[in-house]
């Protein structure tokens, strides 16, 4: 039977194509060109490679007319449809689009909405699981997004060149703390957790929710945490706030001004509570409450504590009662007093950390 000829460097392809393709389509192809031009008879390259004489046939058919590129064969399947432009019509509608641009009267799009959209705006007939598909091949996942605040503050850049000036600029004697509440609440929230392969374990809601909050401020040097406990159905009021000023300067005695960064809630502004304005003209040389960007708690250094709180307590606790879930906050933070403070937004300033100045009168 026939034989080939090959050239130096296609035996050198081939050999490379039998070594080291992925695909053993493709490696069993060159073998039997390479075979064919050893001379070997097709019988026995038909018994050794358990293929027939036609496909040796139709191999060497196709070198002849293709060169070595033939055994990466043609592309199986019927031929591309228009139906891919579609397909990237609707990948763009989800990721730019919401289905209000289209005249469609729902919030986010769904797999059944883009195939009406589909249907009577352009007169393309597609199924729901057919844009399902075009999704997935696009990359696309359905899972929870991430909310992120939508104003901005107009003044956020000049406020943080004020606040970094401070920071950086801070005396001996002077210390600055991050300051916010947060709510803990009987009902536990639910994160993840582990739990046998196809069983969904359960978490016990107590019915009627109870809620209490903490003021927290963390010590801009140290990372160290001062926590004041809110009464039963307080709220985040202004005298919560207040009673945590009390507590920052019995923490921070050793210095003769605290600068307090918060938010500009109405309990922490003089504008907004007559008691806090009140109590920062009686202690205005020891206390000055500094206003961070509004809509920004990028900002603020302790929210990464709240988080973590969340995530080690809060988060599918099993809790009776709020005295106990209390004491099991406390008892979290007795184990954590100091954390590292985090903030893309302000330059750490060393070298200040633990030196303390003299004793300031009064608390």
């Amino acid at each position: 039977m026939a034989r080939i000829s090959l050239t130096p460097t296609q035996r050198q392809a081939l050999l490379d194509h039998d070594r080291r393709s992925g695909d053993p389509a493709v490696g069993h192809r060159a073998h039997i060109l390479l075979l064919l031009d050893a001379g070997h008879p097709w019988e026995t390259i038909s018994a050794v490679l358990f293929c027939s004489l036609g496909t040796i046939s139709r191999w060497k058919a196709r070198f002849e007319a293709d060169g070595v590129d033939a055994v990466f064969g043609r592309p199986r399947g019927r031929k591309r449809s228009g139906f891919h432009i579609w397909a990237a019509l609707v990948v763009r509608w989800v990721l730019t689009l919401s289905p209000a641009d289209c005249r469609f009267a729902r919030s986010r799009w769904s797999c059944e909405a883009a195939a009406v959209v589909l249907r009577e705006d352009y007169r393309v007939t597609v199924g729901r699981e057919t844009v399902r598909r075009w999704l997935r091949d696009a990359g696309l996942v359905w899972r929870r997004p991430r909310p992120v605040i939508r104003p901005k503050d107009p003044d956020r850049e000049k406020k943080l060149r004020a606040l970094r000036a401070l920071l950086k600029g801070l005396p001996a004697d002077e210390t600055a703390v991050f300051l916010d509440e947060v709510d803990v609440n009987l009902n536990p929230k639910v994160g993840c957790m582990w739990m046998l392969r196809g069983q969904q374990a359960a978490v016990e809601t107590p019915g009627n929710n109870q809620k209490r909050y903490l003021a927290g401020s963390i010590h801009w040097r140290t990372g160290r945490v001062i926590l004041t406990e809110g009464k039963p159905k307080e709220g985040r009021s202004a005298a919560l706030f207040l009673r945590h000023l009390d507590d920052l300067r019995r923490a921070f005695r050793h210095y003769k001004v605290i600068h307090v960064l918060c938010d500009n809630a109405g309990t922490h502004t003089p504008e907004g509570s007559k008691l806090v304005r009140a109590y920062l003209a009686e202690w205005r040389d020891r206390v000055k409450v500094h206003d961070l960007p509004k809509y920004s708690p990028d900002t603020n250094p302790i929210e990464r504590v709240w988080w973590r709180l969340h995530e080690a307590v809060t988060r599918n606790h099993r809790c009776q009662t709020m005295d106990e879930l209390l004491d099991l906050t406390f008892d979290w933070f007795e184990t954590r007093t100091h954390f590292r403070v985090r903030s893309s937004v302000y330059a750490k300033t060393p070298g200040k950390c633990l030196s303390l100045p003299p004793l300031a009168g009064g608390i």
